[in-house]
């Protein structure tokens, strides 16, 4: 996708990365066995300021690992379940992923930026607005002052003392639909289809209404629970024990929500593909 501001600040980025980089060298030549101590004092000082400097290792960052996994499988199609404002889609274009998204969100207002987000990708594509579950008809969803933690379920304690800053600020009436029933209108000939759903604790509704779907999906990825964070939801354990039985094994687990004062890790996504 063609976007000026963000081609521009990726050009900064990029800028200031050559220059760090030079920097960093200079030192090297200059200052010989001394480099080393110089070095450790300037990322003391940028992380006065919040920032960490970490050597770029491309392929082995998660989402490196994700994206030979999809090429891997040959995906062609990506149904993207609570795509929010686009994201997730975004990440895999920056990837390399050329090949069709289907994007679902219920709220109108991420859902009309997740429109312009994909107005310049043609192979991305935006079904009208619902939530995906186990039925049709109509929900009452919860707004998060973040946006990315709104729920059709209630939000515990346990969300909020790991993300103090983030709370419900009301709530809308969204449609919500099975997979099931509306895929397949935009699926056409797919072949290999790979199913990520991000929908705060409601993925095993999500799963519920796909019964028919799963049959055909390659591969998966599916934020889990490792606490109870969103009131009712089905945790990690029973949900990779039932993507199990349907067949699916674990190729990929990417760290997700963490408790800071803890440490402990409360959310993750899991990436599966078939056996």
């Amino acid at each position: 996708m063609a976007d000026p501001a963000g081609t521009e600040g990726a050009e900064l980025s990029t800028q200031r990365w050559v220059r760090f980089r030079s920097l960093m060298s200079h030192i090297d030549m200059r200052q010989g066995a001394g480099s080393a101590k110089i070095k450790a004092n300037i990322r003391k000082g940028l992380r006065h300021f919040g920032v960490e400097v970490l050597r770029w290792r491309p392929k082995s960052i998660p989402e490196a690992a994700l994206a030979r996994m999809i090429d891997q499988h040959r995906i062609d199609t990506v149904l993207d379940v609570g795509a929010n404002e686009g994201q997730y889609a975004l990440s895999l274009r920056e990837l390399g992923y050329r090949g069709r998204i289907i994007s679902f969100e219920p709220l109108a207002g991420a859902h009309r930026r997740l429109q312009q987000s994909a107005a310049k990708d043609p192979a991305w594509i935006i079904p009208p607005r619902t939530a995906i579950g186990n039925q049709d008809g109509q929900v009452p969803f919860n707004l998060a002052s973040n946006g990315v933690s709104s729920s059709v379920l209630n939000m515990l304690d346990t969300h909020q003392r790991a993300a103090p800053d983030v709370g419900y600020t009301g709530t809308e009436i969204v449609p919500i639909s099975r997979l099931d029933r509306v895929a397949n209108e935009f699926l056409g000939e797919a072949r290999n289809i790979f199913l990520k759903v991000d929908a705060q604790g409601f993925e095993n509704q999500v799963l519920q209404g796909a019964t028919e779907l799963l049959c055909r999906v390659v591969g998966a990825q599916l934020e889990l629970s490792l606490v109870p964070l969103y009131e009712g939801e089905t945790l990690f354990t029973e949900l990779v024990g039932l993507m199990e039985k349907k067949g699916f094994s674990i190729w990929g687990i990417l760290p997700g929500l963490t408790d800071n004062s803890s440490g402990r890790l409360l959310q993750t996504d899991v990436v599966f593909f078939r056996t």
